[in-house]
């Protein structure tokens, strides 16, 4: 990792920590509806992983607008679309949920816990069968592992030697159960051991999950087969805005806090690459003012004409559409 791709990083970790308070507050305020599940606490993962897995098709949970905007996706395009605007990069349709952009290889946003494991089993698939070595990446959290379509993907993709990179995101909870009660151990790479090739990353370094990323990618792309990588992390909201997270203490955060990913990437850019504070100072008001400008974007956006609602219901060019 060089100085600029640093800078990179924590640039967007940033941007994305500041862009989910905003979310935060502008759904209290009544404007974002629905469900909004934050990553604040999470960014060194979701934007090192995007950042790493430059190539390929990527898909995610539901927790991914700091993975969209890593990916490339303008955040304006983001917050229209938590806002419901015409302008958003599911032109409205989706919301906090459902962020999609094929130009950028981002298939996320699967509101089915899991929904989204066994499609990248099936893209991956697709990319062996065309002969095409970018492989497939998806991003799923340690809830997801105790379905049944889970193992079936597993099973699939290493009887295939597909090209997939399995991304754990392990926070310990599955919504608000803590993983040890629904699962026999914490680590959710036991599960795949059987399987293929299991390696595990602390979630809260941005530049070792960058590093481990990277390293799986080269195996998947080499032909190597599946890879499952495992990151533990810790969220610091609740599951989503309705979670006020009663479960867990205030010692646990507590903890979590302590290994913040944005300070353990300043140390970064300070100690190794000898950033000045004003210089991070630079980088951090850079990245207020997008998400300024994406606020001030989303509020003023239209909303989407009531005929959307009975657009692209159905799929046009599919051969058994009955009209």
């Amino acid at each position: 990792m060089n100085k600029l791709l640093a800078e990179e990083i924590y640039y967007d970790m940033v941007l994305g920590r500041l862009f989910e308070l905003a979310a935060k507050e502008h759904y209290m305020a009544g404007d974002i509806a629905g469900f909004l599940h934050l990553d604040i606490g999470q960014e060194g993962f979701s934007v090192a992983a995007m950042k790493a897995f430059e190539k390929g098709d990527v898909f995610t949970t539901y927790r991914e607008h700091v993975m969209a905007i890593s990916r490339g996706i303008d955040p304006q395009a983001v917050m229209a679309e938590l806002f419901g605007k015409a302008s958003g990069i599911s032109r409205g349709r989706g919301g906090s949920m459902h962020l999609f952009d094929p130009s950028h290889f981002f298939y996320g946003g699967d509101a089915i816990v899991g929904g989204q494991i066994p499609n990248a089993v099936g893209c991956a698939y697709a990319r062996k069968f065309l002969g095409q070595e970018d492989g497939v990446m998806v991003v799923f959290g340690d809830g997801a592992t105790s379905g049944g379509a889970f193992f079936e993907s597993l099973n699939n993709a290493s009887t295939k030697k597909l090209p997939l990179l399995f991304l754990c995101e392990n926070n310990g909870y599955a919504i608000g159960t803590k993983i040890t009660r629904v699962a026999p151990f914490e680590k959710q790479a036991k599960k795949a051991e059987p399987y293929m090739l299991t390696m595990e990353v602390d979630g809260m370094d941005a530049v070792a999950v960058y590093k481990a990323v990277k390293e799986a990618q080269h195996l998947i792309q080499d032909g190597h087969g599946p890879v499952f990588l495992e990151a533990m992390t810790c969220r610091y909201e609740g599951h989503s805005m309705s979670d006020p997270g009663n479960y867990r203490s205030k010692e646990e955060l507590e903890i979590c806090k302590a290994k913040d990913p944005i300070e353990r990437m300043e140390k970064v850019l300070h100690e190794t690459y000898l950033l000045s504070s004003e210089q991070i100072d630079t980088l951090r008001q850079r990245a207020q003012k997008v998400v300024d400008d994406a606020v001030e974007f989303a509020t003023a956006a239209p909303e989407p004409e009531l005929e959307e609602l009975y657009t692209e219901v159905f799929c046009k060019g599919c051969a058994n559409v009955v009209s």
